[in-house]
Protein backbone atom coordinates (compact mmCIF):
# COMPACT_ATOMS: atom_id res chain seq x y z
CA UNK A 1 0.00 0.00 0.00
CA UNK A 2 0.81 3.12 -0.70
CA UNK A 3 2.39 5.45 1.98
CA UNK A 4 -0.31 8.47 1.46
CA UNK A 5 -2.91 5.99 1.46
CA UNK A 6 -1.80 4.08 4.31
CA UNK A 7 -1.63 7.33 6.01
CA UNK A 8 -4.91 8.08 4.87
CA UNK A 9 -6.75 5.07 6.12
CA UNK A 10 -5.26 5.47 9.61
CA UNK A 11 -6.54 8.97 9.48
CA UNK A 12 -10.31 7.38 9.00
CA UNK A 13 -9.48 4.59 12.08
CA UNK A 14 -8.51 7.17 14.14
CA UNK A 15 -11.81 9.37 13.20
CA UNK A 16 -13.44 6.22 13.75
CA UNK A 17 -11.70 5.31 16.85
CA UNK A 18 -12.89 9.29 18.58
CA UNK A 19 -16.61 8.90 17.63
CA UNK A 20 -17.13 5.40 19.13
CA UNK A 21 -14.86 6.78 22.18
CA UNK A 22 -17.13 10.04 22.39
CA UNK A 23 -20.23 7.81 22.70
CA UNK A 24 -19.43 5.58 25.58
CA UNK A 25 -21.56 7.34 27.99
CA UNK A 26 -24.52 7.86 26.30
CA UNK A 27 -27.69 5.84 26.08
CA UNK A 28 -29.30 4.73 23.41
CA UNK A 29 -32.99 4.70 23.39
CA UNK A 30 -36.30 6.99 22.78
CA UNK A 31 -36.77 9.33 25.14
CA UNK A 32 -40.40 10.40 26.44
CA UNK A 33 -41.11 13.70 27.83
CA UNK A 34 -40.64 12.46 31.92
CA UNK A 35 -37.30 11.23 29.99
CA UNK A 36 -36.30 13.73 28.10
CA UNK A 37 -36.74 16.41 30.88
CA UNK A 38 -34.47 14.44 33.30
CA UNK A 39 -31.92 14.09 30.48
CA UNK A 40 -31.55 17.87 29.98
CA UNK A 41 -31.10 18.11 33.63
CA UNK A 42 -28.88 15.53 33.94
CA UNK A 43 -26.49 17.24 31.29
CA UNK A 44 -27.04 20.39 33.40
CA UNK A 45 -25.83 18.98 36.81
CA UNK A 46 -23.09 17.84 35.03
CA UNK A 47 -22.07 20.91 33.54
CA UNK A 48 -23.77 23.28 35.23
CA UNK A 49 -20.93 26.50 34.65
CA UNK A 50 -21.68 26.23 30.87
CA UNK A 51 -25.31 25.02 30.17
CA UNK A 52 -28.48 26.27 31.03
CA UNK A 53 -32.14 24.93 31.09
CA UNK A 54 -35.08 27.22 29.96
CA UNK A 55 -38.71 26.64 28.92
CA UNK A 56 -39.51 29.01 25.83
CA UNK A 57 -43.62 28.23 26.15
CA UNK A 58 -45.77 25.61 26.49
CA UNK A 59 -47.62 23.38 24.06
CA UNK A 60 -51.41 23.16 23.50
CA UNK A 61 -51.95 19.96 26.56
CA UNK A 62 -49.37 22.38 28.78
CA UNK A 63 -46.09 20.82 28.23
CA UNK A 64 -43.20 22.17 28.47
CA UNK A 65 -41.06 23.18 25.52
CA UNK A 66 -37.48 23.01 27.27
CA UNK A 67 -34.66 24.13 25.66
CA UNK A 68 -30.92 23.68 26.56
CA UNK A 69 -28.34 26.21 26.20
CA UNK A 70 -24.34 25.63 26.41
CA UNK A 71 -21.95 28.76 26.58
CA UNK A 72 -19.70 30.09 29.24
CA UNK A 73 -22.15 32.79 30.06
CA UNK A 74 -25.02 30.40 30.13
CA UNK A 75 -28.09 33.13 30.05
CA UNK A 76 -26.49 36.40 28.52
CA UNK A 77 -26.10 37.44 25.44
CA UNK A 78 -21.77 38.39 24.25
CA UNK A 79 -21.11 41.07 22.33
CA UNK A 80 -19.96 39.53 19.10
CA UNK A 81 -20.61 36.35 20.11
CA UNK A 82 -23.16 34.55 17.45
CA UNK A 83 -26.64 33.04 18.35
CA UNK A 84 -27.22 29.23 16.70
CA UNK A 85 -30.08 27.23 17.64
CA UNK A 86 -31.12 23.33 16.67
CA UNK A 87 -34.53 22.63 16.34
CA UNK A 88 -36.18 19.21 16.42
CA UNK A 89 -39.32 17.03 16.32
CA UNK A 90 -41.95 19.73 14.97
CA UNK A 91 -43.36 17.00 13.25
CA UNK A 92 -44.48 14.45 16.60
CA UNK A 93 -44.02 11.40 14.78
CA UNK A 94 -40.50 11.93 13.50
CA UNK A 95 -38.01 11.24 15.91
CA UNK A 96 -34.84 11.09 15.02
CA UNK A 97 -33.92 14.69 15.19
CA UNK A 98 -34.70 14.85 18.75
CA UNK A 99 -33.04 11.53 20.02
CA UNK A 100 -30.35 13.29 18.31
CA UNK A 101 -30.28 16.20 19.80
CA UNK A 102 -30.62 14.59 23.17
CA UNK A 103 -27.08 12.61 22.23
CA UNK A 104 -25.83 16.11 21.26
CA UNK A 105 -26.20 17.91 24.13
CA UNK A 106 -24.51 14.48 26.01
CA UNK A 107 -21.42 14.45 23.56
CA UNK A 108 -21.18 18.75 24.52
CA UNK A 109 -21.32 17.85 28.06
CA UNK A 110 -18.64 15.18 28.03
CA UNK A 111 -16.29 16.27 25.54
CA UNK A 112 -16.04 19.59 27.30
CA UNK A 113 -15.34 17.98 30.84
CA UNK A 114 -12.95 15.73 28.91
CA UNK A 115 -11.03 18.98 27.45
CA UNK A 116 -11.57 18.54 23.75
CA UNK A 117 -10.27 21.76 22.16
CA UNK A 118 -12.35 21.56 19.14
CA UNK A 119 -15.73 21.88 21.80
CA UNK A 120 -13.86 24.01 24.06
CA UNK A 121 -13.70 26.62 21.58
CA UNK A 122 -17.48 26.24 20.13
CA UNK A 123 -18.94 26.73 24.09
CA UNK A 124 -16.20 29.53 24.64
CA UNK A 125 -17.39 31.38 21.55
CA UNK A 126 -20.63 30.78 20.46
CA UNK A 127 -24.44 30.81 22.41
CA UNK A 128 -25.96 27.53 21.40
CA UNK A 129 -29.44 26.72 21.75
CA UNK A 130 -30.75 23.10 21.67
CA UNK A 131 -34.75 22.69 21.34
CA UNK A 132 -35.38 18.82 21.65
CA UNK A 133 -38.91 19.12 20.98
CA UNK A 134 -41.05 21.67 19.20
CA UNK A 135 -44.08 19.36 19.45
CA UNK A 136 -44.48 17.39 22.72
CA UNK A 137 -47.38 16.78 22.88
CA UNK A 138 -47.28 14.89 19.16
CA UNK A 139 -44.87 13.12 20.15
CA UNK A 140 -46.71 11.33 22.63
CA UNK A 141 -48.83 9.99 20.46
CA UNK A 142 -46.82 9.13 18.23
CA UNK A 143 -44.96 6.94 20.96
CA UNK A 144 -47.43 5.54 22.57
CA UNK A 145 -47.78 3.42 19.44
CA UNK A 146 -44.19 3.06 18.08
CA UNK A 147 -41.80 2.47 15.72
CA UNK A 148 -43.23 -0.97 14.70
CA UNK A 149 -47.42 0.76 14.48
CA UNK A 150 -46.59 4.02 14.19
CA UNK A 151 -48.78 5.25 11.21
CA UNK A 152 -47.37 7.65 8.84
CA UNK A 153 -49.29 10.48 10.17
CA UNK A 154 -49.77 9.11 13.77
CA UNK A 155 -48.84 12.25 15.93
CA UNK A 156 -47.11 14.18 13.29
CA UNK A 157 -49.54 17.48 14.20
CA UNK A 158 -49.61 18.91 17.62
CA UNK A 159 -52.80 18.66 19.79
CA UNK A 160 -55.07 20.54 17.80
CA UNK A 161 -54.92 18.47 14.69
CA UNK A 162 -52.69 21.48 12.79
CA UNK A 163 -48.88 20.92 11.21
CA UNK A 164 -46.73 23.37 13.04
CA UNK A 165 -44.37 23.37 9.65
CA UNK A 166 -47.31 25.18 7.84
CA UNK A 167 -48.27 27.24 10.72
CA UNK A 168 -46.14 30.52 10.97
CA UNK A 169 -47.08 33.40 9.10
CA UNK A 170 -47.10 33.95 5.60
CA UNK A 171 -44.15 36.24 4.96
CA UNK A 172 -43.26 35.02 1.34
CA UNK A 173 -45.85 36.32 -0.58
CA UNK A 174 -44.85 39.88 1.30
CA UNK A 175 -41.62 39.33 -0.12
CA UNK A 176 -42.53 37.81 -3.03
CA UNK A 177 -44.37 41.13 -4.12
CA UNK A 178 -41.66 43.06 -2.65
CA UNK A 179 -38.95 41.77 -5.21
CA UNK A 180 -41.05 43.10 -7.79
CA UNK A 181 -42.16 46.66 -6.30
CA UNK A 182 -38.76 47.60 -3.98
CA UNK A 183 -39.73 47.25 -0.88
CA UNK A 184 -38.70 45.97 2.34
CA UNK A 185 -36.05 42.38 1.72
CA UNK A 186 -35.67 41.83 5.33
CA UNK A 187 -37.58 41.87 8.72
CA UNK A 188 -40.54 41.52 7.00
CA UNK A 189 -43.72 42.75 9.79
CA UNK A 190 -46.06 40.16 11.02
CA UNK A 191 -50.04 41.02 10.07
CA UNK A 192 -51.87 42.92 12.94
CA UNK A 193 -53.80 39.11 13.93
CA UNK A 194 -50.87 36.80 13.73
CA UNK A 195 -51.62 35.56 17.26
CA UNK A 196 -54.88 34.42 16.49
CA UNK A 197 -53.79 32.24 13.41
CA UNK A 198 -50.90 30.50 15.21
CA UNK A 199 -50.83 27.56 17.47
CA UNK A 200 -49.13 27.98 21.09
CA UNK A 201 -45.99 26.07 20.30
CA UNK A 202 -45.74 28.47 17.08
CA UNK A 203 -46.17 31.33 19.17
CA UNK A 204 -43.63 30.45 21.59
CA UNK A 205 -40.84 29.93 18.55
CA UNK A 206 -41.81 33.63 16.90
CA UNK A 207 -41.15 34.86 20.50
CA UNK A 208 -37.86 32.85 20.90
CA UNK A 209 -36.34 34.08 17.98
CA UNK A 210 -37.82 37.56 18.34
CA UNK A 211 -36.06 37.40 22.17
CA UNK A 212 -32.45 36.35 20.49
CA UNK A 213 -30.67 37.22 17.72
CA UNK A 214 -29.89 34.06 16.24
CA UNK A 215 -27.52 33.73 13.33
CA UNK A 216 -27.63 30.16 12.07
CA UNK A 217 -30.20 27.45 12.53
CA UNK A 218 -31.34 23.87 11.32
CA UNK A 219 -34.59 22.24 11.97
CA UNK A 220 -34.21 18.24 12.18
CA UNK A 221 -37.23 16.30 10.32
CA UNK A 222 -37.66 12.87 9.32
CA UNK A 223 -38.82 10.88 5.94
CA UNK A 224 -35.85 11.76 4.03
CA UNK A 225 -32.65 12.17 3.70
CA UNK A 226 -31.31 15.46 2.55
CA UNK A 227 -30.69 18.89 3.33
CA UNK A 228 -33.05 21.28 2.19
CA UNK A 229 -32.44 25.08 1.90
CA UNK A 230 -34.52 27.98 1.60
CA UNK A 231 -37.02 29.25 -0.05
CA UNK A 232 -39.57 26.44 0.47
CA UNK A 233 -42.91 28.13 -1.03
CA UNK A 234 -42.73 28.22 -4.74
CA UNK A 235 -43.22 31.45 -6.84
CA UNK A 236 -45.32 29.84 -9.15
CA UNK A 237 -49.09 30.23 -9.37
CA UNK A 238 -51.23 27.53 -8.30
CA UNK A 239 -53.04 25.12 -10.94
CA UNK A 240 -55.79 23.09 -10.08
CA UNK A 241 -55.43 23.97 -6.11
CA UNK A 242 -51.76 22.68 -6.26
CA UNK A 243 -48.73 25.34 -6.71
CA UNK A 244 -46.52 23.94 -9.01
CA UNK A 245 -43.08 22.93 -7.66
CA UNK A 246 -39.97 25.36 -8.94
CA UNK A 247 -36.47 26.01 -8.23
CA UNK A 248 -37.14 29.19 -6.15
CA UNK A 249 -33.66 30.35 -4.36
CA UNK A 250 -33.09 32.86 -2.28
CA UNK A 251 -31.17 36.46 -2.65
CA UNK A 252 -28.45 34.27 -0.52
CA UNK A 253 -28.97 31.26 -2.72
CA UNK A 254 -25.14 30.56 -2.94
CA UNK A 255 -24.92 30.16 0.60
CA UNK A 256 -27.36 28.41 1.87
CA UNK A 257 -25.96 25.46 -0.71
CA UNK A 258 -22.79 25.93 0.74
CA UNK A 259 -24.53 25.54 4.04
CA UNK A 260 -26.09 22.67 3.13
CA UNK A 261 -23.59 20.99 1.48
CA UNK A 262 -21.17 20.91 4.81
CA UNK A 263 -23.60 19.04 6.66
CA UNK A 264 -24.53 16.54 3.44
CA UNK A 265 -20.77 16.08 3.51
CA UNK A 266 -19.64 15.56 6.65
CA UNK A 267 -23.05 13.39 6.85
CA UNK A 268 -21.98 9.67 6.66
CA UNK A 269 -24.28 9.05 3.39
CA UNK A 270 -26.52 11.65 2.80
CA UNK A 271 -24.08 13.38 0.17
CA UNK A 272 -23.95 10.39 -1.78
CA UNK A 273 -27.85 11.77 -3.28
CA UNK A 274 -29.41 7.93 -3.19
CA UNK A 275 -31.46 7.56 -0.07
CA UNK A 276 -35.04 6.01 0.70
CA UNK A 277 -36.18 5.63 -2.99
CA UNK A 278 -35.04 9.19 -3.96
CA UNK A 279 -31.99 11.17 -5.56
CA UNK A 280 -30.65 14.43 -4.88
CA UNK A 281 -27.30 15.64 -6.00
CA UNK A 282 -24.84 15.92 -3.39
CA UNK A 283 -27.96 15.76 -1.29
CA UNK A 284 -29.23 18.80 -1.16
CA UNK A 285 -32.26 20.68 -2.63
CA UNK A 286 -33.93 23.76 -2.63
CA UNK A 287 -37.26 23.23 -0.94
CA UNK A 288 -39.64 24.67 -3.79
CA UNK A 289 -38.09 22.53 -6.29
CA UNK A 290 -38.64 19.67 -4.60
CA UNK A 291 -42.65 20.68 -3.41
CA UNK A 292 -43.76 24.03 -2.62
CA UNK A 293 -44.67 24.78 1.34
CA UNK A 294 -46.44 27.35 2.64
CA UNK A 295 -45.78 29.01 5.69
CA UNK A 296 -43.00 27.16 6.62
CA UNK A 297 -40.71 27.73 9.45
CA UNK A 298 -37.40 27.30 7.41
CA UNK A 299 -38.52 30.37 5.42
CA UNK A 300 -39.88 32.29 8.34
CA UNK A 301 -36.62 32.52 9.80
CA UNK A 302 -34.98 34.40 6.85
CA UNK A 303 -37.97 36.67 6.03
CA UNK A 304 -38.94 37.83 9.59
CA UNK A 305 -35.54 37.60 11.75
CA UNK A 306 -31.36 37.31 10.78
CA UNK A 307 -31.45 33.88 11.03
CA UNK A 308 -30.50 31.66 8.32
CA UNK A 309 -31.71 28.04 8.64
CA UNK A 310 -32.03 25.10 6.29
CA UNK A 311 -34.31 21.96 7.44
CA UNK A 312 -32.61 18.35 7.53
CA UNK A 313 -34.22 15.42 6.21
CA UNK A 314 -32.30 13.30 8.11
CA UNK A 315 -34.11 9.26 8.26
CA UNK A 316 -36.17 7.35 6.26
CA UNK A 317 -37.84 6.02 8.77
CA UNK A 318 -39.78 8.53 10.73
CA UNK A 319 -39.87 6.41 13.77
CA UNK A 320 -36.50 4.52 13.80
CA UNK A 321 -36.27 1.57 15.88
CA UNK A 322 -33.79 1.96 18.96
CA UNK A 323 -31.11 -0.18 17.68
CA UNK A 324 -30.83 2.16 14.74
CA UNK A 325 -30.05 5.11 17.01
CA UNK A 326 -26.36 4.22 17.44
CA UNK A 327 -25.74 3.97 13.60
CA UNK A 328 -27.51 7.02 13.10
CA UNK A 329 -25.27 9.17 15.76
CA UNK A 330 -22.32 8.03 14.56
CA UNK A 331 -23.80 9.20 10.68
CA UNK A 332 -24.88 12.78 12.17
CA UNK A 333 -22.55 13.47 14.55
CA UNK A 334 -19.57 15.25 12.69
CA UNK A 335 -22.35 17.07 10.51
CA UNK A 336 -23.95 18.36 14.03
CA UNK A 337 -21.04 20.01 14.48
CA UNK A 338 -19.51 21.29 11.44
CA UNK A 339 -22.62 23.13 10.56
CA UNK A 340 -22.85 24.66 13.92
CA UNK A 341 -19.18 25.98 13.42
CA UNK A 342 -20.33 27.89 10.23
CA UNK A 343 -21.86 30.11 12.38
CA UNK A 344 -18.48 31.66 12.57
CA UNK A 345 -17.95 32.63 8.84
CA UNK A 346 -18.39 36.04 7.32
CA UNK A 347 -18.65 39.48 9.16
CA UNK A 348 -19.44 40.61 12.29
CA UNK A 349 -19.13 43.88 13.88
CA UNK A 350 -20.11 46.33 16.09
CA UNK A 351 -22.24 49.64 14.99
CA UNK A 352 -21.75 52.69 17.06
CA UNK A 353 -22.25 56.64 17.57
CA UNK A 354 -19.94 58.73 18.25
CA UNK A 355 -19.99 58.24 22.12
CA UNK A 356 -18.85 54.56 21.15
CA UNK A 357 -22.97 53.53 22.01
CA UNK A 358 -23.98 50.96 20.59
CA UNK A 359 -26.76 51.52 17.97
CA UNK A 360 -29.71 49.01 17.82
CA UNK A 361 -31.51 47.69 14.99
CA UNK A 362 -28.93 49.51 11.84
CA UNK A 363 -29.30 48.02 8.28
CA UNK A 364 -26.06 45.90 7.06
CA UNK A 365 -26.34 46.08 3.45
CA UNK A 366 -24.47 43.88 0.79
CA UNK A 367 -24.37 45.29 -2.34
CA UNK A 368 -25.61 42.38 -4.75
CA UNK A 369 -27.20 40.71 -2.39
CA UNK A 370 -30.92 42.15 -2.04
CA UNK A 371 -31.16 40.87 1.80
CA UNK A 372 -29.58 42.60 4.86
CA UNK A 373 -29.57 42.23 8.10
CA UNK A 374 -29.99 44.16 11.30
CA UNK A 375 -27.63 45.18 14.20
CA UNK A 376 -28.69 43.53 18.06
CA UNK A 377 -30.09 45.35 20.96
CA UNK A 378 -26.22 46.41 21.99
CA UNK A 379 -24.78 47.35 18.41
CA UNK A 380 -23.47 44.10 17.15
CA UNK A 381 -24.51 42.47 13.81
CA UNK A 382 -23.69 39.09 12.52
CA UNK A 383 -23.66 38.69 8.39
CA UNK A 384 -22.76 34.81 7.05
CA UNK A 385 -21.29 35.06 3.66
CA UNK A 386 -19.21 33.34 1.63
CA UNK A 387 -15.28 33.85 0.85
CA UNK A 388 -14.75 37.23 -1.74
CA UNK A 389 -14.74 40.71 -1.56
CA UNK A 390 -18.12 42.77 -0.78
CA UNK A 391 -18.78 46.81 -0.19
CA UNK A 392 -20.85 46.62 3.11
CA UNK A 393 -22.87 49.82 4.52
CA UNK A 394 -24.56 50.85 7.30
CA UNK A 395 -27.36 52.60 7.86
CA UNK A 396 -29.63 54.10 10.51
CA UNK A 397 -32.21 56.21 10.98
CA UNK A 398 -31.16 60.17 11.93
CA UNK A 399 -27.37 59.14 11.07
CA UNK A 400 -25.20 59.38 7.50
CA UNK A 401 -24.62 55.74 6.51
CA UNK A 402 -21.21 54.56 6.31
CA UNK A 403 -19.61 51.85 3.14
CA UNK A 404 -16.61 49.72 3.72
CA UNK A 405 -14.91 47.17 1.49
CA UNK A 406 -14.31 44.18 3.35
CA UNK A 407 -12.33 40.84 1.57
CA UNK A 408 -14.05 38.04 3.37
CA UNK A 409 -11.86 34.77 3.85
CA UNK A 410 -12.80 31.09 4.47
CA UNK A 411 -11.16 31.22 8.14
CA UNK A 412 -13.51 32.85 10.93
CA UNK A 413 -15.58 35.69 10.54
CA UNK A 414 -13.74 39.07 9.99
CA UNK A 415 -14.42 41.94 12.20
CA UNK A 416 -16.11 45.25 10.49
CA UNK A 417 -16.78 48.13 12.91
CA UNK A 418 -18.87 50.95 11.84
CA UNK A 419 -18.86 54.37 13.79
CA UNK A 420 -21.62 56.27 12.15
CA UNK A 421 -21.90 59.96 12.67
CA UNK A 422 -25.33 62.00 13.75
CA UNK A 423 -27.31 64.35 11.27
CA UNK A 424 -26.35 67.94 11.38
CA UNK A 425 -29.28 70.60 12.25
CA UNK A 426 -29.31 70.90 7.95
CA UNK A 427 -29.20 67.72 7.06
CA UNK A 428 -32.47 67.03 9.74
CA UNK A 429 -34.10 70.21 8.73
CA UNK A 430 -33.62 68.95 4.55
CA UNK A 431 -35.07 65.55 5.28
CA UNK A 432 -38.26 66.84 7.11
CA UNK A 433 -38.84 69.48 4.45
CA UNK A 434 -38.10 66.66 1.50
CA UNK A 435 -40.75 64.46 3.42
CA UNK A 436 -43.30 67.03 3.90
CA UNK A 437 -43.42 67.48 0.08
CA UNK A 438 -43.49 63.95 -0.65
CA UNK A 439 -46.81 63.75 1.61
CA UNK A 440 -47.99 66.16 -0.31
CA UNK A 441 -47.97 65.09 -3.48
CA UNK A 442 -49.26 61.83 -2.76
CA UNK A 443 -53.18 61.89 -3.04
CA UNK A 444 -53.80 59.22 -1.45
CA UNK A 445 -52.26 57.53 1.92
CA UNK A 446 -50.51 54.58 1.17
CA UNK A 447 -51.00 51.42 2.78
CA UNK A 448 -49.05 50.25 5.66
CA UNK A 449 -46.69 47.17 5.10
CA UNK A 450 -49.12 45.74 7.28
CA UNK A 451 -52.30 46.53 5.55
CA UNK A 452 -50.04 45.23 1.84
CA UNK A 453 -49.37 42.15 3.60
CA UNK A 454 -52.80 41.42 4.27
CA UNK A 455 -54.59 42.23 0.77
CA UNK A 456 -51.36 40.18 -0.81
CA UNK A 457 -52.14 37.65 1.08
CA UNK A 458 -56.25 37.59 0.90
CA UNK A 459 -55.61 36.56 -2.88
CA UNK A 460 -53.75 33.39 -1.78
CA UNK A 461 -56.71 30.98 -1.77
CA UNK A 462 -57.06 27.23 -0.62
CA UNK A 463 -54.59 25.85 1.24
CA UNK A 464 -50.76 24.00 0.89
CA UNK A 465 -51.70 19.94 0.05
CA UNK A 466 -48.68 18.04 1.37
CA UNK A 467 -47.04 15.83 -1.47
CA UNK A 468 -45.12 13.02 -1.07
CA UNK A 469 -42.49 14.90 1.05
CA UNK A 470 -42.43 14.66 5.41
Amino acid sequence: MRPRKMSEVLSVLFRLLLLLGGVASVTFQHHRYDDLIRTLYKVHNECPHITRVYSIGHSVKGRHLYALEFSDFPGMHELLEPEFKYVANMHGNEVLGRELLLQLCEFLCEEYRQRNERIIRLIHNTRIHILPSMNPDGYEVAAAQGPDSNGYLTGRNNANGIDLNRNFPDLNTYMYYNEKSGGLNHHLPLPDNWRSQVEPETEAVIYWMESNNFVLSANLHGGAVVANYPYDKSREHRVRGFRRTADTPTPDDKLFRKLAKVYSYAHGWMHLGWNCGDYFPDGITNGASWYSVSKGMQDFNYLHTNCFEITLELSCNKFPRQEELQREWLGNREALISFLEEVHHGIKGMVLDENNNGIAGAVISIAGIAHDVTSGKQGDYFRLLLPGTYTVTATAPGYYLETATVTVGPAEAMQVNFHLKKYSLEKTKEITEQKEKKEKKAPVKASSGKTLLKKVASRETGRETRRGRP
